[in-house]
């Protein structure tokens, strides 16, 4: 198990929205505040460690030619338990992000681990696997959240500071209210993309000149 390794990857050379494109349904549609984006993060987070862990102990036991209904199923099982966690603990997160809570179970990211790496790896990397991916998919979305909201609301923290409301950065005769509609999402996600491709063919670029320079 290579720690640095997989959580580089989690971040940034294998993000799962920036590089894999994986659970765009989500990340198009909560991104409209910081307050829903560090809740899906994390809620997504949790699921996939933890449904990593299950999978990866029971990955001998379970049938290949059952395994994807299984992975849904214990993936189903984690989802249920962080909806209803939400819905007593955090009503006003569970409230905002609605349908998206239950339709992690149908998450290409969550399921992708499981196939892709928990189905095939021990218990402690799986973990370690969901942990980064999780943080990777956290970052992306706080990212996005934090630009559609100064750009749409001219507010930042919106659900988590000020009461809720959220610190007026921009006047709020001046904010473009596309930016919390889709095509804001599309926007936006797209120069995240942008940006995140750029930093990487930097890093590697950086990387060459220093080998070649041993």
């Amino acid at each position: 198990m290579n720690f640095k390794k997989q959580f580089n990857e989690g971040l940034l050379t294998k993000n799962p929205v920036t590089v894999q494109l994986l659970g765009m349904c989500s990340t198009l549609a909560i991104t409209t505040s910081l307050f829903n984006g560090i809740g899906m993060g994390l809620a997504v987070t949790i699921i996939t460690i933890c449904s990593n862990i299950l999978i990866s102990a029971l990955r001998k036991v379970i049938p290949s030619q059952i395994r994807i209904a299984a992975y849904i199923t214990i993936i189903a099982g984690f989802v249920t338990i962080v909806d209803l966690a939400l819905q007593a603990f955090i009503p006003d997160l569970a409230a905002s992000l609605g349908v998206f809570i239950p339709l992690i179970v149908v998450n290409c990211m969550v399921l992708g681990r499981a196939e892709g790496f928990a189905s095939k790896n021990g218990v402690l990397a799986s973990a370690v696997d969901g942990l980064c991916q999780g943080i990777g998919y956290t970052v992306a979305l706080v990212i996005t959240c934090i630009i559609r909201e100064l750009l749409g609301s001219g507010t930042f923290g919106g659900g988590l500071l000020n009461n809720g409301e959220g610190i007026r950065i921009i006047p709020a005769e001046f904010p473009a209210m596309q930016m919390v509609m889709p095509v804001g999402g599309f926007l936006v996600l797209g120069f995240v993309i942008a940006g995140s491709q750029w930093l990487i063919q930097y890093l590697e670029k950086k990387n060459k000149k220093k080998e070649a320079a041993k």
